[in-house]
């Protein structure tokens, strides 16, 4: 019943948002009413599809603490079609902190291993707008430089450079500095491939954002790209670090595919909540 309503609702309403450029199949909620309501389950909860391999004496609540509904997802999405009176661009990029523009709306940062998906994950995120350019590269450590998108007057996004193989030798310098000194940052995304897990880099990226204290969440990417066992082990080992060794992360990771589009309408949301974009009700622990 409630997927026939949004249905509905999307067919009276969401038309007006065309975009001038081609826009993925499962970009917007308009067309993943079109699937099953089991896929559409899986596409915006991707935790649904483990759940039945959990074990019943496992606690679910920290893989649901942000569980917003689609009225509120659709809400969000508006804000992911770039209009005259609310663009969505590419800003600029930058090498130092002392170079980094200064934007007034609040800011969320991604971060991550080189090849972690990062790059491929921001350009899902604004997939409703087909012209914002976000290059994506196999290889990896393509992203040199800290890379600034607008989001109207709402909040901005940043690309930082990956840690790790190949990644900028003044990576330190240049992402240090913007983590502890920039205002306007109000979360911090840390991505972790999940098809292998939480890495030694990984981990001491973890510790700095604790060191930081700058409440950050961790987005589980690649999710699609190992089976149901080995995701469900690494997800395991990764929630028990985040409950023994951490106090500055949200406790629930994001997880993510950004090929087959699952999680990327509840991460939306999310970034629209912690940058007081949308308002939620019951929202003390993100």
């Amino acid at each position: 019943m409630m997927f026939c309503k949004l249905h509905l609702w999307l067919q009276s309403g969401c038309r007006l948002h065309a975009a001038k450029r081609s826009i993925h199949k499962l970009a917007s909620l308009q067309k993943a009413t079109t699937l099953s309501p089991k896929e559409m389950q899986s596409l915006l909860y991707p935790f649904s599809e483990l759940d039945a391999y959990l074990d019943r004496s496992v606690d679910r609540t920290p893989f649901q603490l942000f569980h917003p509904s689609l009225e509120v997802m659709i809400e969000a999405e508006k804000l992911f079609y770039s209009s005259p009176s609310h663009k969505i661009d590419y800003y600029m990029s930058a090498e130092r902190m002392d170079h980094a523009p200064a934007l007034m709306p609040p800011e969320v940062c991604f971060i991550g291993r080189s090849n972690v998906g990062k790059s491929s994950l921001i350009k899902a995120l604004f997939s409703l707008t087909p012209e914002v350019e976000v290059r994506v590269s196999k290889t990896p450590g393509h992203t040199k430089k800290m890379n600034f998108f607008r989001v109207g007057r709402a909040f901005t996004i940043v690309d930082m450079p990956g840690y790790g193989h190949r990644a900028p030798r003044d990576f330190v310098d240049m992402v240090e500095p913007y983590l502890y000194t920039r205002k306007n940052l109000v979360r911090t995304f840390l991505l972790v491939d999940g098809s292998v897990g939480l890495q030694k880099a990984d981990l001491i990226a973890l510790e700095m954002c604790e060191e930081i204290r700058c409440p950050y969440v961790i987005v589980v990417t690649k999710i699609d790209r190992c089976r149901p066992g080995v995701l469900l082990m690494n997800l395991l080992k990764l929630q028990d670090v985040v409950r023994t060794e951490t106090t500055s992360c949200f406790p629930q990771p994001f997880l993510i595919s950004s090929v087959h589009y699952w999680g990327i309408y509840l991460l939306r949301c999310f970034i629209a909540h912690v940058t007081g974009s949308i308002r939620l009700k019951d929202t003390s622990k993100s």
